[in-house]
């Protein structure tokens, strides 16, 4: 039965028993419900895209179920010894297992980046919180593509073939934020760039006005590789960016669009940014143009393209020596990518990460010296084991996980949290969620008790004030997602996070296996998993 709902449209048949088109077998002339068919004859184009007046407000992810993820390996415990660590009882707890990593020269306190979050209003609103947070818990965060050509109060010159930047507002903010509770060791504020940005001269800005060393370069890949897109609300705004050589759709600048606007008849403007051309050339040429001007970090970000240019972009980053590659598979997004091409488009997570491993191990059969940059698996990744599994699938070379989705989705709950504490608003069903007595008075409900790391930073940082939304990240990563990780790592008796290898996880279906199998990474099904080792110690060992 082909799915009738699409929440992330708002669109539903009338039946159950829908057709492949998504239409229902009998389609009614006085129907009252809108299919994608019926909606897109009245909206055209928005209904493309998540539904629109949540934009902003919310992040998307397909519910496409693609046959094959990270539940299709199990993690593999061991009852013997313990590495990285003193073989001792009182030594080998969880709370002692080293979680820290790196990301190309980073130090990190958890194997967590970020992903690069721009112009989209959900990563501006929530900038807060997740630059903060990340600061906290010791890790990395992305400034993404556009935000200082998205920055109305930003300064260009002019004179060149295109404007370049000489001050901003916003990306001052996104960078000072971050080092706000930076430690100046653990993590860094990375900033990323696209056509745009390249156009606007935003790296050499950072790299002499705010003094950021480490950036990213982006492929294409905003809005699954067509460049990314927001809403604007206002007919300035995009007149704006329409004139600092972004497309907007509708033409702000065209009169009859102009009357359409004040009348009411357009809701509001779509920016797009260019997809970039890429050559062999540019590439390697940028990356060393990046270097020279004194980078110490140099990374690529990606999204799931096709297995060769996959490939391609491997071999860019090896032969340019860069620091670290990000990989981001499908499917969602955090501002207004096409839902067809979330569901639809770009290679899925656990699949990207075994070609891109299977790429990696080819070139070290290769070249066994060759400098394999540090790698980030992105796409959907939420909890602790989702993490063990793909840096174990990417051992030795996948040494963070990058995120976006759901960090975001920490902020925004702490930050509704937060606001119905000031408000006197808690309710009673949010108490028992978090674990309150039914006869606890909602109101009564604090920061302190809300939030069970609030105290400990507090402790920390008695002079400062924390922001609700930071604590909230610093809670979901540190305390959820690093220790979870620590219990893994203690499950399978190694206590440092680059022990970690392939023969930690083993395949429980046969797609598992065959995706494996076909790549070359050694991961073998839970049957073959130590089959001799097995057949060893029954047959020869001593009782």
């Amino acid at each position: 039965m082909v799915t009738h709902i699409n929440s992330m449209i708002g669109t539903r048949t009338r039946v159950q028993d829908s057709c492949e088109s998504g239409l229902c077998p009998i389609c009614l002339a006085d129907c009252p419900v809108f299919c994608e068919v019926s909606k897109a004859a009245l909206r055209g184009r928005e209904v493309l895209y998540p539904l629109r007046e949540y934009f902003g407000d919310s992040t998307a992810g397909t519910p496409k179920d693609f046959g094959f993820s990270y539940s299709d390996f199990q993690i593999q415990f061991e009852v013997r010894g313990a590495e990285g660590i003193e073989a001792h009882e009182d030594s080998v707890i969880f709370p002692n297992a080293d979680v820290s990593s790196k990301w190309g020269n980073i130090d990190q306190k958890l194997p967590i980046v970020i992903a690069g979050l721009g112009s989209t209003y959900v990563a501006k609103q929530n900038w807060e919180g997740l630059a903060m947070g990340s600061a906290l818990a010791g890790v990395s965060v992305t400034v993404g593509e556009n935000v200082v050509g998205m920055d109305e109060n930003a300064q260009f010159e002019n004179g060149a073939a295109y404007p370049k930047v000489v001050d901003t507002i916003d990306m001052k903010y996104r960078v000072e934020a971050f080092r706000e509770f930076w430690d100046g060791k653990h993590g860094d504020i990375i900033i990323q760039k696209n056509v745009e940005d390249t156009r606007l001269g935003v790296f050499p800005y950072c790299q002499s006005k705010l003094e950021v060393d480490s950036f990213e370069i982006k492929f294409g890949q905003g809005a699954k590789a067509i460049g990314g897109e927001v809403r604007l609300k206002t007919l300035e705004r995009a007149q704006l960016l329409q004139n600092r050589g972004y497309l907007v759709i509708p033409d702000p600048s065209d009169p009859v669009i102009i009357d359409q606007w004040k009348n009411g008849l357009i809701p509001d403007f779509e920016r797009h940014s260019r997809v970039g051309l890429s050559t062999t050339e540019d590439v390697l040429g940028e990356i060393d143009e990046i270097r020279e001007g004194g980078a110490k970090n140099i990374f690529i970000k990606t999204g799931a393209y096709r297995p060769a240019a996959t490939a391609w972009i491997i071999r860019m980053g090896v032969e340019g020596g860069v620091d670290g590659m990000t990989f981001d598979g499908a499917g969602g997004g955090t501002g207004m990518s096409p839902v067809s091409m979330m569901n639809e488009g770009s290679i899925p997570t656990a699949y990207l990460e075994a070609l891109v491993v299977g790429c990696l191990d080819m070139i070290k059969k290769k070249n066994p010296n060759a400098k394999i940059p540090t790698i980030a698996i992105a796409g959907g990744f939420a909890r602790e084991t989702q993490m063990f599994k793909a840096l174990a699938m990417g051992a030795p070379y996948v040494t963070c996980i990058a995120m976006a989705r759901s960090p975001i989705t920490a902020v925004m709950k702490s930050k509704f949290v937060d606001d119905r504490i000031q408000k006197n608003k808690v309710s009673p069903a949010m108490l028992t969620n978090l674990g309150f007595p039914k006869t606890k008075d909602p109101h009564s409900l604090t920061l302190k008790e809300a939030f069970v790391e609030y105290d400990e930073l507090k402790r920390k940082y008695p002079n400062k004030e924390i922001p609700p939304a930071a604590v909230g990240l610093y809670t979901y990563f540190s305390s959820k997602l690093g220790t979870g990780i620590q219990q893994l790592l203690a499950g399978t008796r190694k206590f440092k996070l680059d022990l970690i290898d392939r023969e930690d996880i083993a395949c429980i279906s046969q797609r598992a296996v065959d995706v494996c199998r076909h790549w070359d990474i050694g991961i073998k099904s839970q049957e073959d998993l130590d089959l001799e080792q097995v057949k060893n110690q029954i047959y020869s060992g001593n009782y």
